[in-house]
């Protein structure tokens, strides 16, 4: 790998002067944090290309055998590099969408989906600027490749790093400057009524004893104008909700802007972490009345089960892949506060078994338990049940692997889809026996208010 330190610059506006290449990622730390939003990492360029979409996977157009975690494997073993001291030392940005649970459990499919995501969508890059923003620093990191040739791979590598700085070094005002973002007219495919009675059937549904808890989601979208400007878009959202797994992700036809707060899955070296939210309150205006709301958050029975809940279950999914004895819940209901809301968050860890890689820990964890419900499988069941239309992204994961095996990933919510036509975001939440229909619905609308600010408008009455 090779390196080159570079002027400190905003990672904004270093993806603002690197969008004009193909497949920016951009995952951005927005909301500081001495650990969680740390880091932001802008690539673009990549020189590989992995989907999975129908149940085919392919690399570059070439299909790839296998299913789908096999198939992702087999396209970045020919990278693979040792362990480093870089948080990203080049390798895979993209995401897993929800719909690609189908492929990994025994689950419902949805009556309806719209087809605007692959299941698995990641980018390889060789290139990448990381922004420490705890210590001011901004790294270039190439890695030559796909060069293997060891002088061809250095030649490669030098070049990039060159290229990249001259791009990122450019003087002179903001290439792309923030710019309105046109209000639209949201739809959502529950009304109020028809919310609150989904509301009610995962009660019935726990009444009976299927399950302890289900996720349930609305799906709202909109129709976009024509050359609407998904980036000016990210950059309102960041700055109408910053976030510490924020994420903006260009791909041939579709862009994603994100905001998520809640990470899913890290693995760094061995060492395995996931951090399910389950627990909201809206932030209010007033500091004493908003300081109460999360103390009342705190307290509240209700949100404190639910979470309590989700924790037991990714103890078990963990304990699938980690080693014996080994998963701890250092963060029990602990208190986490973003622009828009307050959040309850456990922190659950665990040492991944010898042998087994970051792809392991995805096939038996996925989709996260926060946001499907207990038990799992049955939870999914009900949730497309419910809901009719597939997920697609929402409630997938976003985030990067390593060359050197290294994961990092956000759930993804806060999150909207788009691609030239029509722009969904999805807010839902978990439901149990003591959950009331009407504040239910609401606390949708509070979790996908600032998303809605971002677009200049507010979410559907």
């Amino acid at each position: 790998m090779w390196t080159r330190e570079i002027p400190f610059c905003d990672p904004a506006a270093a993806a603002a002067r690197l969008r004009h290449l193909p497949g920016l990622a951009f995952l951005d730390s927005a909301m500081p944090h001495a650990t969680l939003g740390r880091h932001s990492i802008v690539a673009a360029d990549p020189f590989g290309r992995f989907r999975f979409r129908d149940g085919r996977a392919t690399l570059d157009g070439r299909p790839v055998p296998g299913g789908p975690i096999e198939a992702l494997r087999a396209a970045l073993a020919p990278w693979r590099t040792d362990p480093a001291d870089e948080i990203f030392p080049g390798g895979a940005i993209g995401y897993f969408a929800y719909d690609l649970g189908q492929a990994l459990e025994r689950v419902a499919r949805p009556a309806r989906r719209a087809g605007l995501t692959d299941d698995i969508a990641f980018n390889l890059y060789d290139t990448a600027l990381v922004v420490d923003h705890a210590a001011g620093t901004c790294r270039l990191v190439a890695t030559g490749f796909p060069e293997t040739d060891g002088a061809a791979r250095a030649a490669r590598a030098e070049a990039r790093l060159a290229a990249f700085a001259a791009l990122l070094g450019q003087g002179g005002p903001d290439p792309v400057p923030p710019c309105p973002v046109p209000a639209l007219d949201w739809r959502s495919n529950f009304t109020r009524a028809g919310y609150e009675a989904a509301v009610e059937r995962v009660r019935d549904y726990i009444r009976a004893g299927d399950i302890y808890q289900a996720n349930i989601a609305q799906r709202f979208s909109a129709e976009l104008p024509a050359g609407f400007d998904g980036f000016a878009l990210y950059r309102a959202l960041r700055a109408a909700n910053p976030a510490t797994f924020g994420a903006y992700l260009a791909f041939e036809g579709l862009t994603v802007a994100s905001s998520s707060p809640e990470r899913f899955l890290k693995l760094a070296g061995r060492r395995v972490e996931t951090r399910p939210i389950k627990g909201t309150a809206r932030r209010l205006p007033d500091p004493e009345a908003d300081r109460a709301a999360a103390e009342a958050l705190q307290r509240n029975p209700k949100e404190r089960a639910e979470n309590i809940m989700i924790v037991d279950l990714l103890r078990n999914d963990l304990s699938r892949v980690c080693e014996a004895h080994s998963v701890r819940v250092p963060t029990l209901c602990g208190l986490e506060t973003y622009a828009g809301v307050h959040h309850l968050v456990s922190v659950v860890t665990g040492t991944l078994r010898e042998g087994l890689d970051a792809l392991d820990l995805v096939a038996a964890t996925f989709p996260g338990g926060s946001i499907t419900g207990a038990p799992k499988i049955r939870a999914m069941d009900i949730i497309t049940e419910i809901e009719g239309d597939a997920r697609e992204l929402y409630c997938g994961a976003i985030g990067r692997i390593g060359f050197d095996g290294a994961l990092d990933t956000a759930i993804a919510i806060r999150t909207v889809v788009m691609d030239a036509r029509t722009a969904v975001l999805q807010a839902g939440g978990g439901i149990t026996l003591l959950s009331e229909p009407g504040p239910e619905y609401d606390e949708t609308l509070a979790k996908a208010a600032r998303v809605f600010e971002a677009f200049g408008g507010r979410a559907p009455a």
